[in-house]
């Protein structure tokens, strides 16, 4: 490992109903449980961006109240991921002027991007203020596809967000198959984005990301998500919660650590996600690996053997 390199540990969101009811102490009022998290992880990445544009005063109080140090990596708005995204979903400003389709989806025309993409900049930069900003994430759509779309109608996003650390994570596996892999790589390395790596299903899906894919495309940062390894959830869960319904056995986070070992002896930083937000799998997942790493942690027992 590099002398300077980082591991940071942590979920894809602190508030999932599954922590709630299963990992956050009893009764625990919401705007307690950020600074409970802080005192177990040194980062989360903000999964309820993805679906609405957070509120400068919300983003406020999320740095106020966790410690100097901790780290915000940000999923950037389904619109600009593109996924089908309802009018509704975008801030008021932006849904009179969108174009949307019979049903209310938004079309994506370079002026919304730019309006949208305009929006998200005051709360990144409260965070960039207090030093807590880490990286953004763009989730791309399964459907954008190699087949359909070219890796190039992402230059005005990456331009427009030129001077932050951006991770991309792409969710159609025909980007790195057979001719398109070195193609891929290559727009990722001249961008200095970030190619998000997957710990997923063993199987060969086009919606899922080979696992074994490990390639360091900006060396400032390496980004890893873990998503399960339950291939049947994956591909025929219907909520977030089903597909990635998995609980990490002790031996395969010892697999995941060495893993974030290995990305860090190329990358200034790695981020670890646990996205597998069933329950309370994520973070006891994201505590044992955390140990693993040699991180010293507060000791926190799992509900179940507790009551």
């Amino acid at each position: 490992m590099k002398p300077k390199a980082k591991i940071l540990v942590g979920t894809a969101s602190w508030s999932d109903p599954g922590f709630v009811e299963h990992w956050y102490p009893k009764k625990m009022p919401a705007g307690e449980r950020l600074a409970w998290y802080a005192q177990h992880f040194e980062m989360v990445e903000v999964n309820s961006s993805f679906y609405s544009v957070p509120e400068p005063r919300l983003v406020e109080r999320w740095s106020h109240n966790t410690p100097d140090g901790f780290v915000f990596d940000v999923k950037l708005h389904q619109l600009l991921s593109r996924h089908s995204a309802n009018v509704k979903l975008l801030p008021p400003a932006l849904q009179k002027m969108a174009e949307t389709d019979a049903r209310g989806r938004v079309k994506l025309t370079p002026k919304i991007e730019q309006a949208m993409i305009g929006e998200f900049v005051r709360p990144l930069e409260i965070l960039r203020a207090a030093d807590k900003l880490g990286a953004l994430l763009l989730q791309l759509s399964p459907e954008f596809s190699p087949r359909k779309h070219e890796l190039t109608e992402l230059e005005e996003l990456l331009a427009a967000f030129h001077g932050y650390r951006l991770a991309i994570e792409l969710r159609n596996r025909n980007w790195v198959e057979d001719e398109h892999l070195d193609t891929t790589l290559a727009f990722f390395r001249e961008h200095s984005a970030t190619l998000v790596a997957v710990d997923a299903p063993a199987q060969k899906h086009f919606t899922i990301m080979p696992p074994e894919l490990n390639p360091i495309t900006n060396p400032a940062l390496a980004y890893l998500r873990l998503h399960g390894r339950d291939a049947r959830a994956y591909t025929t869960g219907k909520t977030v919660a089903a597909r990635f319904n998995y609980d990490y056995s002790d031996a395969e986070i010892d697999e995941v650590a060495e893993r974030s070992r290995d990305l860090a002896t190329e990358a200034k930083e790695v981020h670890v996600i646990f996205n597998n937000n069933a329950l309370d799998y994520a973070p006891h997942a994201a505590l044992r690996m955390r140990k693993a790493l040699g991180q010293m942690i507060p000791p926190t027992a799992r509900q179940s053997a507790l009551f």
